[in-house]
């Protein structure tokens, strides 16, 4: 019987969950549910300097968002509780000793200012990655290189050390990965990592081999930035024998900065002008480092899945389908068409995405959003007049703000006007056609789109003027600026007594 599939997202309470984490997780569920399989969350705070108060939380808040659904976490518990890795810490231990009694790991108590001299050394040699391996090992001090009493003295004194695997001087190590395929690394470019540290803590590298075994994960779907590391995972499955049970592995490509040069880090949001978070975070110990997120900038959870699963991963060929519901995601997803390269980070897809998924919200859901901004800037509409603005906008706006922002002409008279159009398009004729509609309009008792039209048609062309040159310039009048909705539409949302207003004020103001 083929073993059910079970994933893990282990991120690090260390701040906001980068974008780039989220796919990952996304990824996981996706996956995970293909194949009806188990999302576990893991909490990996093996190192509590790095700890941020209110991270946890964001985490949680981030994923039910995005509506990542886990099957086991802190949160909600799950057969291999507890779920944070600090609450696990003292089983690791006893693996660690595991290793250093076969003879596969070893004590070190190489001091902080020793092993710095031991870079410094290895530099002045002209090494080019100075590291704790098969070779530096013999010269530093640890329980290979002192009597076997000395070390049982130190360790019986209570002195600090910490337990490094013991990494082979001349071997292969392979492992397949599911979207690189078959990576060979020889064990003399791996150095012999901390297992265990001094203040008793395991390091991330035994505690996710220990927890990935003991939680029984079936694969383990991560970012690109743990490839480096994936061969040392490989030897510590097999010291502790358990290489039949190995879980396999999926390095995620890395998601580029817009320019394609570099990895998308944290700081871009703020040099590149987008959000590279899902939600908006505020920094508890430096207020300075608060981030907007996405939900924040307006973008709906729709539209936020379906780019971050296009980062890196496409439905096949022949497929057309860009929009997707999540049960839609998991149907299509599969590890096989998850690419190697790395992806830029396109913000203007995630904009096309947003204003798609918009267009399919009703007038009246849509509406909401238009009366919130209205409501915070004192603003006071008929719902009847709201749905009409929101119906007339709503196949122009990127982000729900957009309707208040683009249509602000519609709840405030304009005393401004867009000066680079006053400069270039008010002049006689548009004065001469604005008094002819002015005097015309003063003779409706009410207007609708079509009518209003039909009025300025008339009125144009018993002036011989042509529409083209002057309905810039009459749109100026009406609304300030020189571009946005059908104005006929506009000026029948306004009603007559507001469009005779604002013709008059134009002509008043602008002479």
């Amino acid at each position: 019987m083929e073993k059910q599939v079970r994933v893990r997202f282990a991120p690090s309470p260390t701040g906001a969950l980068h974008i780039g984490g989220v796919r990952t997780a996304l990824y996981n569920y996706l996956f995970a549910k293909k194949m009806g399989g188990i999302m576990i969350l893991r909490i990996e705070d093996t190192d509590q300097t790095r700890f941020v108060a209110g991270a946890e939380k964001y985490i949680q808040e981030s994923l039910e968002w995005c509506g990542i659904k886990l099957d086991e976490s802190p949160w909600n518990g799950g057969q291999h509780a507890p779920y944070r890795q600090s609450e696990r810490k003292p089983m690791y231990m006893a693996y660690a000793l595991r290793l250093v009694e076969e003879g596969n790991a070893y004590y070190a108590f190489d001091t902080p200012e020793e092993l710095e001299e031991m870079r410094t050394r290895l530099e002045a040699a002209k090494v080019v990655s100075p590291q704790y391996n098969a070779i530096t090992r013999t010269q530093m001090k640890n329980s290979l290189t002192l009597p076997e009493d000395e070390v049982k003295r130190r360790l019986a004194s209570g002195e600090p050390y910490v337990i490094r695997l013991k990494v082979p001087r001349k071997e292969e190590v392979r492992l397949q990965d599911m979207i690189r395929g078959w990576i060979m690394v020889h064990s003399s470019a791996i150095d012999d990592k901390v297992l265990m540290k001094s203040d008793g803590m395991p390091t991330y590298h035994l505690a996710n081999v220990v927890d990935d075994h003991l939680m029984e994960i079936t694969h383990v779907i991560r970012g690109d930035e743990w490839l480096p590391s994936a061969p040392l995972h490989v030897l510590l499955y097999k010291y502790f024998g358990w290489e039949d049970t190995m879980p396999q592995f999926a390095h995620l490509p890395v998601l580029l900065k817009p320019t394609g040069e570099g990895k998308l880090s944290k700081r871009d949001g703020d040099k590149f002008g987008f959000s590279v978070f899902p939600l908006q975070y505020h920094d508890p110990e430096n207020p300075q480092n608060s981030s907007s997120g996405f939900r924040e900038d307006g973008y709906t959870k729709e539209a936020f899945i379906n780019f971050l699963a296009f980062l890196g991963w496409n439905p096949g060929q022949g497929s057309q389908k860009e929009m997707f519901s999540m049960e839609e995601l998991i149907e299509a997803f599969s590890i096989e068409r998850i690419g190697k390269a790395g992806i830029k980070f396109d913000i203007n897809k995630a904009k096309w995405y947003n204003q798609q998924y918009l267009k399919l919200k009703s007038t009246t859901e849509l509406t909401e959003f238009l009366f919130i901004d209205l409501k915070a800037n004192h603003l006071v509409c008929e719902q009847s007049k709201a749905e009409k603005i929101t119906d007339l906008l709503k196949e122009r706006i990127v982000f729900p703000t957009d309707l208040y922002k683009e249509g602000i002409y519609f709840f405030k008279t304009p005393t401004t006007y867009d000066p680079e159009i006053v400069k270039s398009r008010w002049n006689d004729e548009v004065k001469t056609a604005l008094n002819g509609i002015k005097e015309a309009l003063s003779l409706e008792s009410e207007i609708t789109a079509a009518s209003v039209k039909e009025l300025i048609h008339s009125v144009l062309e018993k002036l011989g003027i042509k529409m083209g040159k002057v309905m810039q310039g009459v749109r100026l009048a009406i609304t300030g600026v020189g571009a946005g909705a059908d104005l006929m539409e506009t000026m029948a949302i306004l009603g007559k007594t507001e469009v005779l207003k604002r013709i008059e004020l134009s002509l008043k103001v602008l002479g």
